[in-house]
């Protein structure tokens, strides 16, 4: 498995991103949550990724822009736990939502909890669609 973040896996599009806020559904690990929505691609990627820290809790750039790395850097490396279980693409948004300065090493804990419980949200979901 590698352990890239390339440029087609980035989540991109603005129309995507709109359909990801009007009909996604969400998965949360305190205080953590994904956003996703199964999309049609043309691509070799299943797996669009965006990553989103909210001004409302960090007001300095420096700050959000810390955590998005965090964040894209946990994805990086347990993205894996995702991929293996998927047989469509999903467009993903991954956010970090509070004023907790969480280190390092929790947020990839949670990032883990978080992807397996979408893993087995999707895995149900098309399970309940085979049926």
């Amino acid at each position: 498995m590698s352990f890239s973040y390339p440029k087609s896996t980035k989540l991109k599009s603005k129309t995507t991103i709109d359909l990801l806020f009007l009909k996604g559904k969400s998965v949360s690990k305190y205080p953590l949550r994904l956003v996703y929505v199964p999309i049609e691609t043309a691509a070799s990627s299943s797996l669009k990724m965006g990553v989103s820290v909210s001004k409302k809790y960090f007001k300095n750039a420096v700050d959000r822009n810390y955590f998005k790395r965090v964040l894209r850097e946990c994805y990086r490396l347990n993205q894996s736990i995702l991929i293996n279980k998927m047989d469509q693409s999903y467009a993903v948004m991954f956010f970090y939502q509070t004023k907790e300065r969480l280190t390092y090493e929790a947020i990839n804990e949670k990032t883990i909890a978080l992807f397996e419980k979408f893993s087995n949200a999707i895995c149900e979901s098309q399970n309940n669609q085979n049926k």
